[in-house]
């Protein structure tokens, strides 16, 4: 399968964000790139398998926010495995391999095994989610992400009852991610969610964004989305999905754990050490605007907090 590098993507062929604004047109824009050869042979037939025409649900609760242009989705972003700018990915994402890849699924679960990641894509045919997204550097986005729910995964791998957690990993692999040649992170990169996070409808394994399968910058070929969570709890390319008893300790909270803890709710009255959250900047604009509890995802996710100090367990 051919996945396109950047500068390789002619512009006729970068769907215009616009058209990503009703259900219909997201699917006219799928066929587009159906056409185009856009997507991979998996996402073809999920795709495929619904009709072009089909009056499918947009999943997502981004309301009237306007969408964060492909440019900026896939140019500026937070990747250490390619370095720590944020053009790094962009430009060197050329070196990574998307296929063939697998994805394993081990711990307290009653069917572990090994998946292909367009094996994962014929069994949960991949739906449109439209979601705000925002980094602990206080920006933020609104991307159309092409993805499956992470809950459907686990229930088909069946967690045991001592499951209380999972904990995903991404690749290590130097010659791929030049960035895991200098110990900026205790590499391989890895998080965590607590099992009801893992199993709640609006987290997400993202396999493209804008229709498009997805760009080594952007996580390709399979990464965790959790709106209501700092960007962060997004872990791109991800080879292992382990369910265990105990919490994980993820990678930031390792590196520096007075400044990122396990939960990463966004939450406005709990500021980052060196800056404030209470405001954030949506790429694109020049004027900042409150930051909403849970990202604006409260009425969704925030009684699975019920009771917790979120100023603790940040």
């Amino acid at each position: 399968m051919l996945i396109r590098r950047p500068p390789d993507i002619p512009t006729r062929e970068i769907t215009d964000e616009r058209l990503y604004r009703s259900r219909r047109d997201f699917l006219r824009s799928t066929a587009g790139a159906i056409a185009a050869g856009a997507l991979s042979p998996a996402l073809l037939a999920a795709c495929g398998g619904r009709g072009a025409e089909a009056e499918a649900e947009t999943v997502g609760l981004a309301g009237q926010d306007e969408l964060t242009p492909f440019e900026d989705v896939t140019t500026y972003n937070n990747f250490y495995e390619f370095g720590t700018d944020k053009s790094d990915p962009a430009r060197k994402g050329g070196s990574m391999r998307v296929r063939p890849w697998t994805v394993a699924i081990e711990g307290e679960v009653a069917k572990p095994g090994e998946y292909d990641v367009d094996e994962l894509i014929r069994l949960f045919p991949p739906e449109e989610h439209v979601y705000r997204m925002r980094c602990v550097e206080a920006w933020s986005m609104v991307i159309p992400w092409f993805g499956f729910r992470l809950g459907d995964l686990l229930k088909h791998v069946e967690p045991t009852g001592q499951a209380k957690y999972v904990e995903f990993t991404t690749l290590l692999d130097p010659e791929q991610f030049p960035g895991q040649k200098r110990r900026i992170l205790d590499w391989p990169y890895v998080e965590g969610l607590r099992l009801d996070e893992a199993m709640h409808p609006l987290t997400l394994l993202s396999v493209g964004l804008y229709g498009k399968t997805l760009l080594p910058q952007n996580g390709a070929p399979i990464r965790l989305v959790v709106p209501w969570k700092y960007g962060f709890k997004g872990i791109k390319s991800i080879v292992r999905i382990r369910l265990v008893r105990s919490q994980p300790r993820n990678t930031w909270q390792i590196s520096a754990p007075n400044e990122y803890g396990f939960y990463a709710n966004v939450n406005p009255e709990v500021d980052h050490p060196r800056w404030s959250q209470a405001t954030e900047r949506r790429i694109g604009e020049f004027r900042r605007r409150k930051t909403l509890p849970f990202n604006g995802y409260a009425d969704q996710v925030a009684s699975l907090y019920a009771g917790m100090d979120l100023r603790r367990n940040f």
